[in-house]
């Protein structure tokens, strides 16, 4: 039973990860830019100056410093203990951070790349990282709905589909400097305060890996950002992207895929959806733009995986953000889905729909204010020459 939450070893965990992170980058910026690994400029990228990828590499070594510091942490010796699902993180996030590693050098094939995030997939369900439990509620408020034990076969399908899905939507998003690391930190604080509330509450012990896992994401890719923020000294490249993806399905399906709604004692039966809401929210922008161009590409002849200039961030500055305005507002975005989601774990839902709305609309009006500016400098543009018109017929 978990009698309290250990507040400053999961702190130490963190500037663990944000110290080795921020330190490391600038040696791996310095490898990255003797070996070559630099982002080319293309037609569909913002940049206009050859920068060094394979930052990703220093985001891994932050996450191992970190678990590393939560292993010899008496206080949380717990997520350790009969369970080898952190170790998994580790070894799966190696794998991808390597193969990433290659194509920030050598631009591997998406099917090669595709091959990669399999495997890595692979390893974290035999680490024991797999999604057995989904819930759904039923009947009045306050039932515990219907629980479904997944088989094996059924939820190893889900954990690999989950990730692959997940590291993909994150390397989509990747196109602005500071962009992936902004929304995966953002993301990866919401897994921890949701995991740390579900380790808490359930007291159940053999959910204390989530929280470590999601604190040293979350830490890495604050120490990375500084180096990544607008102009960019380095980029996550692939390396990043993709092991960003791996290490948050796996906090995701580590928390949600194995909570017991009766443990946790739901107040609502919206709440026993909370975890599928968590799940989704913290990665929903990178999911939309998946989707997205999934989409777009399909309709239009293409293959899902081929490259183009109308991501997310691309409309954003063709409405006329700047880079660091793009950012910022997609940061207010994760924060509005990730936040509104992890507070249905804390409060009824007739408490967070209200805030939420609020929030969203003022998301909704930073999104567009240049475009609806355009609209009415258009209109006053457009009143002064049939002004100057008239004025010049009379």
């Amino acid at each position: 039973m978990i009698s309290s939450i250990p507040v400053r070893e999961y702190g130490l965990v963190f500037a663990t990860a944000v110290a080795v992170t921020y330190l490391v980058t600038g040696v791996v910026r310095l490898f990255a830019t003797r070996i070559g690994a630099f982002s080319p400029i293309r037609e569909r990228d913002v940049h206009s100056v050859p920068t060094p990828r394979m930052g990703g590499v220093a985001v891994y070594l932050g996450v191992g410093a970190a678990v590393l510091m939560g292993y010899n942490l008496p206080a949380l010796s717990e997520a350790f203990r009969n369970n080898t699902e952190i170790l998994g993180v580790l070894v799966a996030g190696g794998v991808i951070c390597f193969v990433g590693a290659i194509d920030d050098r050598f631009d591997l094939s998406a099917v090669t790349k595709l091959a990669g995030q399999v495997l890595a997939a692979g390893l974290l369900v035999l680490f024991g990282v797999q999604w057995v439990l989904l819930r759904l509620p039923t009947g009045s408020d306050g039932d515990v709905g219907n629980i479904y034990v997944l088989g094996r076969d059924q939820a190893v399908i889900l954990t690999v589909l989950l990730a692959v899905l997940l590291t993909n939507a994150m390397n989509f998003i990747d196109g602005l400097d500071g962009l992936l690391a902004g929304v995966a930190f953002i993301s990866a604080i919401a897994a921890f305060a949701f995991s740390l509330y579900v380790l808490y509450d359930s007291g159940n012990n053999g959910l204390a890996q989530p929280p470590l896992i999601a604190a040293a994401l979350a830490g890495a890719c604050l120490g990375f950002l500084p180096h990544n923020f607008f102009p960019a000294k380095i980029f996550m490249g692939d390396s990043g992207s993709m092991f960003i993806g791996v290490t948050m399905a796996a906090a995701i399906t580590s928390t949600a895929g194995k909570i017991d709604p009766l443990a946790l004692g739901t107040r609502s039966s919206i709440a026993l959806l909370a975890p599928l809401i968590v799940a989704l929210a913290v990665v929903f922008i990178p999911l939309l733009d998946f989707f997205l161009a999934v989409v777009r590409r399909t309709s239009a002849g293409k293959s899902p995986m081929s490259a183009d200039k109308k991501h997310l961030h691309h409309r954003m500055l063709q409405i006329g953000h700047t880079h660091r305005q793009a950012v910022l507002i997609f940061y207010l975005w994760a924060l509005v889905f990730a936040g509104g989601a992890v507070s249905l774990g804390f409060f009824n839902w007739q408490f967070v729909i209200g805030p939420w709305l609020a929030a969203t609309l003022v998301a909704l009006g930073l999104s567009f204010t240049p475009w609806l500016r355009a609209l009415r400098l258009g209109r006053l543009r457009r009143r002064d020459h049939r002004a100057a018109q008239q004025s010049a017929d009379t």
